[in-house]
Order: C-alpha cells, then sequence, then structure tokens
C-alpha cells in the first residue's frame, strides 16, 4: 500500500456513510487530510468526534487545499451534482456515493464531465466487491454460466418501516422522487448488471408508499438510529417498496423487489440467476456462500476461499478461506481498486468498480420506473 500513502484524501459528509469511507481510508493507510460538514460548527463537531483534525469550512476551502488529490462525496444526493463538478472543475479525482444525482440530465452532465477531466471519477457501488459477487462476474464472463435467461432477486431493509423512522431520504426535495428504488434498488440493479454482463432494457414497475405520514424529529438524527424527542407530522410521497419487471437486451426475463419497510430485514441483497448452462445464487445474508446449480451434476456450494476462486474473485479477497469477510471489507477492495488507479495514472484493464456511465445508467434506470409507474405499462431504459 506505500503507493497508496501519497494520495490525499477528503471526506464531503460526515453523516453514517462518510464515517464508513473514513475507517476504510484509514484501513488501508490513505492519509485523510480533513472533512467537511452540512456546515462549518458541524464539520468541526463530527471531525472531533471521528478524529480527523481538520475540518474545512467549506468546499472551496477543501478544493483549494494542495494536499487533497480524491474527494469522496458522502452528502445528500441533492447536493452531489454541484460538489461533484466543483471537484472535477478544480482538477481532483473523486468517489460519489449513489444515486450519482437528482435527475439523469445531471448525471449526463457529469459523465461528460468526469470524461474531459482524465480524473478517477467512481461511484459508490460497493456490493460489487463481495468476492463472491466478483467470481460470479467472472464465471458469466468466461461462459461457465451460459447465457442469462432468467434473474431474480431483491434487495429488502426494516429501518424505515415505521412511522416515527425517519431519514433524510424520505423527502424529495433531498433524496429525488424515489426512494427505495434510487437509494438500494440501485445498488441491485447496479450488482446484477456487473455479475450478468447484460442489463435491463425496459422495465415494468409498481411502487407503493404504505406510511403516508411520518413524524419527522425537530432535531437532527442519523441514518439507521432511532428518532427521539419532538416530532412533526409530514406527508410522504417517495416509495417505501417496489416490484420490477426487466426485459434484457439478449431476451432474458428479470424480476426484482425492493423494500424498506420488511421487518427483520436489516439488509437482504440477494440474486438469482438461471443461465443456459448453469445457474447461480448469492444473498447478502450469507455472502460467504455461491450456490452454482446443475441439471446433470451434483449442485454445489462454493465457500469464499481465494485458492477455489477465480483471479477476478481472488483478488477482491482479503482473507484466506475460514475467515470471513463482510460489508467493511467491500469497501476496502473498492478502494484500493480506485486508489490503485488514481496512483497509476488511470483506470487499469482489470478493474471492476463502477464508473460514472453506470452510475448515469442506474439514473436513466430510475426514469424509466417513473414513467412505468406513472402510465401503467412497460417504459424503455434510456
Amino acid at each position: 500500500m506505500s503507493d497508496l500513502s501519497t494520495i490525499g484524501a477528503a471526506v464531503v459528509g460526515t453523516g453514517f456513510i462518510g464515517a464508513v469511507h473514513l475507517s476504510t481510508l484509514r484501513r488501508l493507510g490513505i492519509p485523510i487530510v480533513g472533512v467537511l460538514g452540512s456546515s462549518a460548527a458541524r464539520g468541526a463537531d463530527r471531525a472531533r468526534a471521528l478524529g480527523v483534525a481538520k475540518a474545512y469550512g467549506s468546499l472551496d476551502e477543501l478544493l483549494a487545499d494542495p494536499a487533497v488529490q480524491m474527494v469522496h462525496v458522502t452528502s445528500p444526493n441533492v447536493a452531489h451534482y454541484p460538489q461533484v463538478k466543483a471537484i472535477l472543475a478544480a482538477g481532483k479525482h473523486v468517489i460519489c456515493e449513489k444515486p450519482l444525482a437528482m435527475t439523469s440530465a445531471q448525471s449526463a452532465e457529469m459523465v461528460a464531465m468526469a470524461r474531459a477531466s482524465g480524473k478517477v471519477a467512481a461511484v459508490c457501488y460497493n456490493t460489487r466487491f463481495y468476492p463472491l459477487n466478483q467470481h460470479a462476474h467472472g464465471m458469466m464472463k468466461a461462459g461457465e454460466l451460459g447465457d442469462l435467461r432468467l434473474i431474480t432477486g431483491h434487495f429488502h431493509q426494516d429501518w424505515l418501516a415505521k412511522d416515527t423512522d425517519w431519514n433524510w431520504r424520505l423527502e424529495a426535495a433531498e433524496g429525488g422522487p424515489l426512494r427505495s428504488v434510487s437509494d438500494i434498488g440501485t445498488h441491485w440493479v447496479d450488482l446484477t448488471n456487473f455479475v450478468t454482463g447484460q442489463k435491463p432494457v425496459s422495465i415494468m414497475a409498481d411502487l407503493a408508499t404504505f406510511i403516508p405520514e411520518r413524524q419527522k424529529p425537530l432535531g437532527p438524527v442519523e441514518t439507521f438510529t432511532a428518532t427521539k424527542g419532538p416530532t412533526e407530522t409530514r406527508k410522504i410521497e417517495t416509495d417505501d417498496a417496489a416490484t420490477i419487471l426487466l426485459r434484457y437486451a439478449n431476451g432474458g426475463r428479470g424480476m426484482m423487489s425492493t423494500s424498506q419497510i420488511s421487518h427483520g430485514r436489516r439488509g437482504l441483497l440477494c440474486w438469482d440467476i438461471s443461465g443456459s448452462k448453469a445457474s447461480a445464487a448469492w444473498s447478502a445474508e450469507h455472502p460467504e456462500d455461491l450456490w452454482i446449480g446443475h441439471r446433470e451434476a451434483p449442485n454445489q456450494i462454493l465457500l469464499r476461499d481465494p485458492s477455489l476462486m477465480n483471479p477476478t474473485g481472488a483478488a477482491a479477497a482479503f482473507m484466506p478461506g475460514g475467515h470471513p469477510e463482510g460489508f467493511a471489507d467491500t469497501w476496502a477492495a473498492f478502494f484500493t481498486q480506485v486508489y490503485r488507479d488514481v496512483a497509476r495514472g488511470g483506470r487499469g484493464a482489470d478493474s471492476t468498480w463502477a464508473t460514472f456511465d453506470d452510475g448515469h445508467y442506474e439514473m436513466l434506470f430510475c426514469d424509466a420506473v417513473l414513467a412505468s409507474a406513472a402510465s401503467g405499462t412497460w417504459a424503455n431504459v434510456g
């Protein structure tokens, strides 16, 4: 990691996911120059709490710091577009949280800016970096599963299952017109696009808001924490859950669902692929197991073990078999790839992180979801 220790990083946003970024940077030995909060006062408070020496008073101050080469954007969705534009214009590399922007028009502009800048520009679809997802990607690329015929799966959570649960993502002005689809559904879409090498070209979507009114705290509340103190009633228009049919360019079909109101499901992201030669399935609740299905031979369960995996999967693993890896390790594998590409001056041929082009596709997918839900008909993506 010695080549990475010369790349200075700054993190915009100091909430739950910003703290995840900071922890991962420390693990990899990447120097953290400073953080930027939603206000100068909050940034200073959170910098002290997170053990970061410097809190910037503004984005301009951060971008003027020559010690910063990479900027991590972990702010609310509404801030991504202006912040990323400023970061790229300042000649910095950028890692942006998903969804990439509030609209596909914004994300298209961000793609063009990233290409023109020549800088590394990545989107935080970290679930690609569970090693067995990388292995499955390698299997599909090698033709071991054959052509995609059918894919099913979902991403279900429970952290917004009560009317007293609150987060900025609930409000369209902060997170955009979609919630369960844009916040977690795009994770499923990006992951399955990556694994299969195919992207949906048309979709049929049904959106549901089961909790039309919620209690918003009058004070700040962190992601995945309980609401405390006085509240006010707020009308909710974003989706609690969605069910979506998928059609792929190669003729494959798919079904997916999203939910943030499924009691007991903390983060069930799963996919099940039926290929023309074999099948495979994976779940984030059991991330160390990849099920592989056969018609004329015994089925298999591959336990994550670099010595038994293809090169793509093995490259994403930190630990030998029998030493479990999880959520935090996906970020380490993701950042390792991105920062190595920064060190060598561009994206490597073997790199598998999501680009701004991938992030833009997810925005086009969200456009199609909104169009289909409004019309009750199929909608094309893009």
